[in-house]
């Protein structure tokens, strides 16, 4: 098989080759994540207190705890799928399509407001730690699905650059979207008075007071609608993935060749050099974009003034990220993935622009500048990991279904950046917090 791969005629390769239909498909297919975990991001914390009417502390036990069933779930994912076996449909495709009728139905309950009071942060710990780890169980095959399209390394980094595009505007809807939905469940509710009418009844003269259970009935029921909503869109999302997209078999591997054990698999993966240097490199380089992204907004509100543009300058970040993904295509296409990767590192000397001389202009062109990087730190290592994993066979050449491994490990790390990321900026703003108290209660005593 592998032989007959290699001795394909060109004209026969140029048959095979992905069309632009099955590369949207796929793009399409990956979608539904990021939508639902957009508008989790945005709202599901807001939702927990405002609607829910639990504690913060119980809302950010049910956040953290979620993350890390979705971290968790990862080396999982990869240990079974590793063990799958070829279907009629694939070896990838049938975890899909089993996880996603699960995973709305988590979703779905996720946003749910249950009866009783008592319980109810268990009730969203569990049902947001469903909705991680499935996910999880989705993304890894959906991501390791990149291999088994095609053969050809253009059209695996044409894939990915499609992948990439429609995440980004995933991300950019589902925040959109949810927003649209329930913003009808954060108005204010004030008192309203009937006006008087030519009539002698007193009833006409007093204050109407909205019912406070209608008003919570009301609330929810927008979050629910919000929730079915996104969970047509997984459905969606399957449909198109499942018509649109053929998962072909390694062509590369022997029919005798058996599966590494995931164990000794784990250990060559982490042991293999080009994986090692291209995770460590994006491991530093996503929590620096992670710094970067979830301080800027917070420095235009906090510190420069700008918060009246906050939705604005998140607008120009997403939507500079989605138009800018196929301009780095033709860039690593035309001078190679290597060259590309220096422009993540544009926004540096804006964002530094922006801290000296805070300014609105400014703020926006970082914005814009900010989500090319951002693109180009998406596109990248997703485009390149399979570069490594055609490495790893070609040093490997018995092993099989290693991908999995490749790929669960990744997502993992890039988990992991995003809470350092987290963590780094948590610290240096209470720091940052507590020197600023120290002054002011220096300047106090000084007065006095």
């Amino acid at each position: 098989m592998a032989r007959a791969a290699r001795d394909t005629p060109a004209g026969q390769e140029q048959e095979h080759r992905l069309s632009i239909c099955s590369k949207l498909c796929y793009a399409i297919g990956g979608a539904p994540n990021q939508v639902a975990g957009s508008a989790a991001a945005f709202f599901l914390q807001i939702y927990l207190l405002d609607i829910a009417h639990i504690t913060p502390f119980h809302a950010s036990l049910v956040l953290f705890i979620g993350k890390a069933s979705g971290a968790v779930t990862d080396p999982v994912a990869g240990f079974f799928i590793s063990k799958s076996r070829w279907t009629r449909i694939g070896r990838l495709m049938p975890w899909m399509l089993a996880c996603t009728p699960f995973t709305v139905v988590s979703y779905f309950f996720m946003w749910y407001l249950p009866p009783f009071v008592s319980g109810r942060a268990v009730w969203y710990v569990t049902f947001n730690c469903l909705f991680q780890a499935l996910t999880t169980l989705f993304q890894v095959p959906y991501s390791a699905l990149t291999m088994f399209l095609s053969t050809d390394q253009k059209d695996r980094d044409s894939a990915t650059a499609y992948r990439m595009t429609m995440e980004v505007l995933g991300t950019l809807i589902g925040a959109a979207l949810q927003g649209q939905i329930v913003a009808s469940a954060h108005v204010s509710h004030h008192c309203t008075v009937n006006p008087p009418g030519n009539t002698t009844d007193s009833w006409h003269d007093t204050p109407s007071i909205p019912d406070p259970s209608d008003i919570l009935s009301h609330q929810a029921e927008v979050y629910m609608i919000a929730a079915g909503v996104i969970g047509s869109v997984y459905i969606l999302g399957i449909v198109i993935l499942f018509l649109g997209v053929r998962e072909k078999d390694d062509p590369y591997a022997l029919s005798s060749d058996r599966a590494i054990p995931f164990c000794k698999g784990l250990g060559l993966t982490v042991k293999h050099g080009p994986y090692v240097k291209l995770t460590a490199a994006f491991l530093l380089i996503s929590t620096a974009v992670q710094l970067e992204q979830s301080n800027f907004v917070l420095f235009c509100t906090q510190a420069s003034g700008l918060r009246n543009h906050f939705q604005y300058l998140v607008m120009t970040i997403l939507i500079s990220a989605a138009v800018s993904v196929p301009f780095w295509q033709k860039i690593l296409q035309r001078f190679g993935k290597k060259c590309a990767a220096c422009g993540i590192s544009w926004m540096i000397p804006f964002a530094v622009m922006l801290v000296t001389i805070p300014n609105l202009i400014l703020a926006y062109l970082v914005a814009f500048i900010s989500g090319l990087s951002i693109a180009a730190s998406l596109l990248l290592p997703w485009s390149m990991l399979p570069d490594v994993v055609d490495n790893f066979r070609l040093q490997n050449p018995h092993g099989k279904g290693q991908e999995t491994i490749f790929y669960s490990s990744y997502v993992f790390f890039t988990k992991i950046s995003a809470g350092i990321g987290l963590g780094i900026s948590a610290a240096g703003l209470e720091r940052s917090h507590q020197s600023t108290e120290n002054l002011d209660e220096h300047k106090k005593d000084t007065s006095v």
